[in-house]
């Protein structure tokens, strides 16, 4: 059962005392409260966990911090859309705002290689008017003898040229629980001239205690990629993981499915899902056609599969694109091959507009 209550409901007022005295006293019912605060509201909810079927529905409604009252399904509990369209969608985080109608793009390298290559693709970026990039310290590797990434030590120049080009948000995928320190240090160091969007890979999908331990801090927002080898019910249960430790401010990324089927395309593309996701959870999608496609190849018509991709998904609602490129792919130590080039950037940009103006013109003609 979901409690939600009054907008900007004061903790410290009668009402919420009341109110929170009444289901602390629910005989075998705990409570888990989230707090979403919006950009001019804050939104508090209560989660009822436990045997609810016997809890009166109209008689928590009548409690006087309480707004309504919603029964809700045994899965994505926090995440879920349970039916209901009325609740808040989407967070705000430096600067950028994520929800399930708009879209950001996140173009950048898959991997940091040199502070050279970091400020021509940062730099890029901003004469393109974008704010969000993605950028590897840490990388896991099927084969332990690959680069690894530079870890922390790559950290300070990354975010300090990142605030010199605008770039308001770093997608960056964490392996460990320390890494989330040591970008808090660094960050503090710098002087905070970024925000970093905790990505986590899709091996590390069913890292149970890594869910738990990124889920407990409420400091960054998390970008979840689907497991590349298990069901769509499996990995959002994984991002469920995250919002039951605190942290819903999750983006839900469809990055393909490993599959002899998707050849010669290095997976197969599942961005189908993204209206699907949309319907079951309140998670904005995000899709990665590079890692999805893996090539550069050119389409008969002059269009790049990775282009093809990435209108599928975007035609289909995502609201965010998780893409590589890169100043020199051939230098590249990771994801070389797929990275598009930056004098490409512009022309990316456009074809995502085109395929985002066609969504939102599906949308009006749906609503007339």
């Amino acid at each position: 059962m979901l409690v939600i209550l009054h907008p900007n409901t004061d903790e410290s007022s009668d009402e919420f005392k009341k109110t929170w005295h009444h289901l602390s006293s629910l005989l075998g019912i705990k409570l888990n409260k989230h707090d979403i605060q919006g950009d001019k509201q804050k939104l508090t909810e209560i989660y009822l966990l436990g045997d609810t079927h016997t809890v009166n529905k109209e008689e928590i409604e009548s409690l006087p911090a309480v707004e309504r009252v919603i029964r809700i399904s045994e899965e994505y509990r926090i995440l879920g859309r349970h039916k209901d369209n009325q609740r808040t969608f989407g967070f705000d985080y430096n600067g950028v705002h994520f929800d399930q109608k708009g879209l950001n793009v996140f173009a950048g390298l898959c991997a940091v290689d040199n502070p050279e290559h970091v400020e021509l693709t940062l730099r890029a970026l901003q004469e393109n008017n974008q704010q969000c990039t993605r950028m590897g310290a840490y990388k896991p590797r099927t084969n332990p003898y690959s680069f690894q990434g530079h870890g922390e030590a790559c950290l300070p120049y990354v975010f300090e040229l990142a605030g010199k080009y605008g770039i308001k948000v770093i997608a960056m995928e964490i392996t460990h629980e320390s890494h989330i320190d040591e970008i808090h240090r660094c960050l503090e160091a710098c002087g905070n001239p970024t925000g970093v969007l905790l990505q986590v890979g899709t091996r590390n999908i069913q890292n149970f205690e890594l869910l738990k331990s990124i889920g407990r801090q409420k400091t960054y927002p998390v970008l979840l990629k689907r497991g590349f080898g298990i069901t769509l019910n499996e990995s959002l249960n994984a991002a469920e993981y995250l919002a039951s430790e605190g942290n819903s401010n999750v983006i839900f990324c469809l990055r393909g499915m490993k599959s002899e089927f998707g050849l010669p395309h290095r997976n197969l593309v599942d961005f189908c899902h993204v209206p699907v996701i949309k319907r079951l959870t309140r998670m904005p999608v995000c899709i990665d056609p590079s890692h999805s496609v893996g090539t550069r190849d050119v389409a008969p018509d002059g269009l790049m599969d990775v282009m093809h991709a990435t209108a599928q998904g975007v035609i289909a609602g995502a609201n965010m694109v998780l893409v590589d490129f890169h100043p020199v792919p051939s230098k590249a130590l990771v994801d070389g091959p797929q990275a598009l080039l930056l004098e490409e950037l512009p022309l990316f940009l456009e074809d995502v507009q085109i395929a985002h103006s066609a969504y939102q013109k599906r949308c009006a003609l749906i609503s007339q």
